[in-house]
């Protein structure tokens, strides 16, 4: 259950970048509220679940969600660049979080 937390709020992380760019510099009201509604989401999921995972492991997999998710959303539907390092970067991420969990994580 803790591993669906996780996801969760690294799913949440990202909603949380798209609101905080779609915000305006928090200068638009509903962005800003739906930035610090997914915040603490987040967050709060993230904590409930370090209560039973190894800090270190759960928040690579918190923060890699959140920067992976980020960079695609960012990529596909923000106009970002996309280039081969880019995408290169994105999967040793991806490698790093997997790589963390093998080792012992759960």
């Amino acid at each position: 259950m803790a591993w669906i937390l996780i996801v969760l709020a690294g799913l949440f992380e990202v909603a949380m970048a798209l609101s905080l760019k779609l915000s305006n510099g928090l200068s638009n009201l509903w962005w800003t509220l739906s930035f610090l509604a997914t915040a603490a989401l987040s967050f709060g999921l993230l904590a409930y679940a370090l209560k039973s995972l190894e800090v270190g492991t759960a928040y690579a997999v918190w923060t890699g969600i959140g920067a992976v998710g980020t960079a695609i959303l960012g990529m596909v539907a923000m106009g970002d660049n996309v280039s081969p390092l880019r995408l290169a970067s994105i999967a040793l991420i991806l490698a790093g979080v997997v790589g963390l969990n093998l080792a012992g994580g759960h």
